[in-house]
């Protein structure tokens, strides 16, 4: 079974006496690049802006604290061969994703990881995580714990359609020692990032089940069945008009928008710089926060472009998929493929 180029990393073992390879690194995440975006082209004074704010910094807080999940992992050194993978997307009787997974030839670790700082209540019925914060405001968040609970039992689905049987356990990492359990969940086991070495090695005496080949064949049935998570728009996702962002080509020299399209290229009226893909960025943008389809119309509105000739060229310079010609042509974007 051959493994995609793009994961090429899977075979770059340190040495042979400890097995080390990580099997899928993290992705760039579509969803706060599409906060972010969202966050630039939004008015400080739109009502939405502190909704939108507080995602993007929460989704970087979730990231960062996933980061240090991961480095702890692969400061480990296992005692039999292993792959890591984070960032993982499968499909069994319905789509999972898994923040990081060890597998290794005995057993399997999910772990689900979540930096929600205050004083946190793992509620069991129904399944709630209560945080209560030092000012005393009380939030509610779906339990981490249920759902590591149903990722172990959406991976060991996932396993056994291939005929693959191995132990699926789970672990609710919390990634900051400021964030304090009040009331731990009753059957899922909470850790730090500290904790997780000693908490592995409670499963070393598990026997092994298959050989390193099999391991082989396991990690390229993963790679090859991950989905990377394609978010729906903004507009789609807060129901809110397209009208509210700010449209134009921004400049990444000094960060203000109407970069004017010149011959082969663009500039910027404000600082003067240019930059000849200017438009890509913008154009990607526009999928993220309007819409999953384009037409050299919404072309032409959002890169403020007045020559529709001028809007076709930009289009067809990205390789987006197109339906239709001429004015009725829509375009849309692969965001699995690079630009």
């Amino acid at each position: 079974m051959s493994i995609p180029v793009s994961y090429a990393n899977i075979l770059a073992r340190s040495s042979r006496r400890c097995y080390q390879i990580i099997g899928k690194i993290r992705e760039e995440s579509f969803n706060l690049e599409a906060l972010t975006a969202a966050c630039t082209r939004l008015s400080k004074n739109d009502p939405l802006y502190p909704l939108i704010s507080a995602k993007q910094l929460s989704l970087e807080a979730g990231i960062a604290g996933e980061d240090r999940v991961a480095e702890i992992l692969r400061q480990i050194s296992f005692p039999m061969e292993h792959r890591i993978f984070h960032d993982l997307t499968l499909k069994a009787s319905e789509t999972f994703q898994i923040d990081s997974l060890l597998i290794t030839q005995a057993f399997s670790l999910i772990f689900e990881v979540k930096n929600i700082s205050g004083k946190l209540t793992f509620k069991e019925d129904p399944p709630q995580l209560i945080r209560v914060k030092e000012n005393a405001q009380i939030d509610g968040f779906d339990s981490p714990a249920a759902q590591v609970e149903r990722n172990v039992e959406l991976f060991q689905e996932w396993l056994q359609q291939r005929g693959i049987n191995i132990p699926v356990f789970g672990v609710v990492v919390l990634a900051y020692p400021k964030q304090i359990v009040d009331v731990a969940p009753k059957k899922t086991k909470v850790l730090f990032p500290k904790l997780i070495p000693t908490y592995i090695k409670k499963f070393y005496p598990l026997p092994k089940k298959f050989d390193s080949k099999t391991l082989d064949t396991i990690t390229a049935k993963l790679i090859q069945a991950h989905q990377p998570f394609i978010p729906n728009p903004i507009c789609q996702t807060y129901n809110i008009p397209k009208t509210v962002f700010q449209t134009g080509v921004l400049c990444t020299f000094c960060g203000k928008f109407g970069m004017t399209k010149i011959k082969k290229s663009w500039q910027c009226p404000s600082c003067k710089e240019t930059d000849r893909l200017a438009h890509q960025k913008d154009i990607r943008v526009w999928f993220l926060l309007i819409g999953r389809k384009m037409t050299n119309s919404d072309c032409r509105e959002f890169l403020r472009v007045d020559d529709p000739p001028t809007a076709y060229r930009l289009l067809q310079s990205m390789k987006l998929q197109g339906i239709g010609v001429f004015k009725k042509r829509i375009y849309y974007m692969d965001f699995n493929k690079k630009i």
